[in-house]
C-alpha cells in the first residue's frame, strides 16, 4: 500500500512490493475480511437494479455465497485450470462467479454482453472453457453455439430455473455446502484471461497471474489520491467483463476492504450516473473519457455527488475536459495509463505532483516505465519512441494464451512493449503520440481491425473489406470501413446504396458487438496492398485525413 506523503519523489521512495509466494485472488478480496465480528459484517457490495431494487452484501455474504459455488462449480467438474467463462454484467452473480473461479484455482474468462456471435464463439472456443455463468438474455446466443463447442460441458444460468438442458445458477449454488477449502495457489499461478484485440486476425488472451490483483494496487490508489481512506466507496460505469473495471475497480477496493456500487445501465445516461453517485454517496469512480465527454455535453445536472477521487484513462483528456471535470466534482482527474497485458503503469496524483494537462502522468510507483526504440534500447528524454515496461513487473500478463509467438513480439531487450507511441519529459512526464500499430480506440474500447474485418467479409455482399479509426469528437475515433463488393452486388441508386450499408452495419452489430460496428462506409473498387497481399491501412488512414482536410 502506498504510503501518505507529500511529494512524487517520496511517494516512490518508500513503497515496496510484497508479492509472497502463495496468494490467491479470492482468499485476499473477500476470505480475509469476512472473520467474525465487525469485519465480516462490513459492507462489501451494493447493487442497485435496472427497476431500482438496491440489494446489500457484506463481506461474510459473499465468502458464505461465494464457497457454496464454488463446491456447486467442483461438483459440476471445474478442476483447477479449468476455464469459467462468464458472461454477465455488473452483478452480485458477476463477484460471485469471479471470486468462487479464483478460489478453486480455475481460470476466469470475463466476456462483454454485448459480444455478438462470432465474438463469443472465438472466446469461448479459444479458451477452451468448460464451463460458461450467463443470464437468461444472454442464453439464446450462447446455445446457438453450443453445437459447435464440445469441450464446454455446462451452462449456469441465472433465472434458468425449470429450464431444459441448463443448470439454474442460484438453485446449485444453494444446494451445496458452503465450506470450502480454497486451493493453495501460486502467486504465479494462471487466475484469469482477458482477450484483447490484435492488428490482424483473432483476438489474443492475455492470461494473468493471481498476482495481478497486487500489481495494480498502486496504479489504483495513486490516481484515486492514495486510495483508500475512510468513508471511501468505489463505481465505475466501466464493465466488468474489462480490465478497467475489474481491476481498476472490484478487486482493488475488496483487497483494501472498500464496498463497491455494482450498477450497469444499457446505456450510459450521465443525469442517472450522477444521481446514482451521489444516491449512493459514491467517493471514487473510474470514469472513461467517453463517459466524460457525454456527461459535458449534457450541461447542467439536478444532482452533485460529493466525490473524492476521480481516476480516467484509456486517452488523453485535454485541458477542456480537465478543467470542466474541476469545475463540475471539485477535484481533479487524475489521468492514468496501462493496457490490457500491463495495466496501471503511468498516473497522476495531484495531490502530490503538478497535473500537466496532456500528459499521462508519471511512472506510477513500483513500475520502471521508458520510452524505447525499436530493440528495446531506452530514449533520451524528448526522444519519441515506445512506451515500453520493464519485463518481471508484478502486474505485467504472464502470456498470450496458446500464442508463443505473440508473446515473443511483445518483448523487446528485457521491455514488454505496450504498442504505443510517446515521449518522456525531462521531469518524466509521458506524452502519448499515437498508436504504433493499426487499434481502434472507440470509446472505452481498443478495438482490432482484424476481427472487423473478417466479420464484415461474411456478409454475402462483401469480397475485400479494410476498417480503420476516423476521428470522433466523443468517442475519439469511429470505425469506417472500405468495401470491395462481389460482382453483381454494386447497389444502382443512392437508395440501394444506404440500404446495403445498413445491412453490413447490422451484420456487424449483431455478431460482433454493437461497439464494433463501422459507422462510416464506402464502397471501393480496391484496396491498397502490400506486395504480399496485405491491406495498407496506414494509406487508408492518410487518404482519408488528407480527404477529410480538404473538405474543411
Amino acid at each position: 500500500m502506498l504510503k501518505l506523503s507529500h511529494s512524487y519523489e517520496e511517494t516512490c521512495r518508500t513503497f515496496r512490493w510484497h508479492i509472497p509466494e502463495h496468494y490467491n485472488i479470492g482468499v485476499d478480496a473477500i476470505d480475509k475480511h469476512a472473520g467474525l465480528g465487525a469485519d465480516g459484517n462490513r459492507t462489501a457490495l451494493i447493487t442497485e437494479l435496472e427497476n431500482g431494487e438496491v440489494g446489500r452484501y457484506s463481506f461474510a455474504d459473499i465468502k458464505r455465497l461465494s464457497n457454496c459455488l464454488a463446491n456447486a462449480l467442483r461438483g459440476l467438474g471445474v478442476q483447477k485450470g479449468d476455464r469459467v467463462a462468464i458472461l454477465l454484467s455488473q452483478s452480485l452473480e458477476t463477484a460471485l462467479a469471479h471470486i468462487a473461479t479464483y478460489k478453486l484455482g480455475a481460470i476466469a474468462v470475463p466476456l462483454f454482453t454485448l459480444f455478438g456471435e462470432d465474438a463469443l464463439l472465438y472466446r469461448l472456443s479459444d479458451s477452451s472453457a468448460r464451463l460458461l455463468i450467463t443470464d437468461m438474455e444472454n442464453l439464446d446466443k450462447v446455445m446457438a453455439l453450443k453445437s459447435e463447442l464440445p469441450r464446454l460441458d455446462n451452462l449456469l444460468v441465472v433465472g434458468a430455473q425449470g429450464k431444459a438442458g441448463v443448470s439454474d445458477f442460484w438453485a446449485a449454488m444453494m444446494s451445496a455446502t458452503d465450506q470450502f477449502t480454497p486451493e493453495d495457489t501460486r502467486a504465479d499461478d494462471p487466475a484469469l484471461i482477458i482477450y484483447t484485440s490484435g492488428t490482424t486476425g483473432s483476438p489474443k488472451g492475455a492470461l494473468h497471474a493471481h498476482r495481478t490483483l497486487l500489481g495494480h494496487l498502486p496504479g489504483v490508489e495513486f490516481p484515486q489520491d492514495f486510495f483508500p481512506k475512510y468513508g471511501d466507496l468505489f463505481w465505475t460505469p466501466a464493465d466488468w467483463a474489462w480490465i478497467g473495471g475489474l481491476l481498476d475497480v472490484l478487486l482493488p477496493a475488496w483487497h483494501h476492504g472498500v464496498p463497491v456500487l455494482a450498477h450497469r445501465a444499457r446505456k450510459f445516461d450521465p443525469d442517472f450516473a450522477m444521481h446514482l453517485m451521489a444516491r449512493h454517496g459514491v467517493r471514487n469512480v473510474f470514469l472513461p473519457p467517453t463517459a466524460l465527454k457525454i456527461m459535458r455535453q449534457a450541461g447542467s445536472f439536478t444532482a452533485k455527488p460529493r466525490l473524492r477521487s476521480i481516476g480516467s484513462g484509456g486517452e488523453t483528456l485535454g485541458e477542456e475536459l480537465q478543467d470542466w471535470g474541476k469545475s463540475t466534482f471539485g477535484v481533479t482527474i487524475n489521468e492514468f495509463y496501462g493496457q490490457t497485458e500491463c495495466n496501471l503503469v503511468v498516473g497522476n496524483c495531484a495531490s502530490v505532483m503538478e497535473v500537466r494537462k496532456g500528459s499521462m502522468g508519471r511512472a506510477i510507483p513500483g513500475h520502471e516505465v521508458e520510452i524505447v526504440d525499436d530493440d528495446g534500447i531506452p530514449q533520451q528524454p524528448g526522444t519519441p519512441g515506445h512506451i515500453a515496461i520493464r519485463q518481471g513487473d508484478p502486474v505485467m500478463f504472464l502470456e498470450y494464451w496458446h500464442n508463443p509467438d505473440a508473446t515473443r513480439d511483445k518483448f523487446a531487450n528485457g521491455w514488454l512493449l505496450t504498442g504505443d507511441m510517446g515521449m518522456r519529459d525531462i521531469d518524466g512526464y509521458f506524452w502519448f503520440q499515437g498508436r504504433a500499430d493499426d487499434v481502434i480506440t472507440s470509446g472505452a474500447y481498443r478495438i482490432g481491425p482484424g476481427e472487423i474485418e473478417d466479420c464484415l467479409i461474411r456478409h454475402p455482399a462483401v469480397a475485400m473489406a479494410a476498417a480503420i479509426g476516423v476521428p470522433d469528437p466523443v468517442r475519439t475515433e469511429s470505425i469506417k470501413a472500405f468495401i470491395v463488393l462481389k460482382p453483381g452486388q454494386r447497389p444502382k441508386d443512392h437508395a440501394a446504396d444506404r440500404a446495403l450499408a445498413d445491412s453490413i452495419r447490422n451484420h456487424v452489430k449483431t455478431r460482433m458487438a454493437q461497439y464494433a460496428y463501422p459507422r462510416e462506409i464506402e464502397f471501393v473498387t480496391e484496396l491498397p496492398m502490400t506486395a504480399t497481399g496485405k491491406i495498407k491501412r496506414k494509406d487508408l488512414r492518410e487518404m482519408e485525413k488528407a480527404k477529410r482536410l480538404q473538405e474543411g
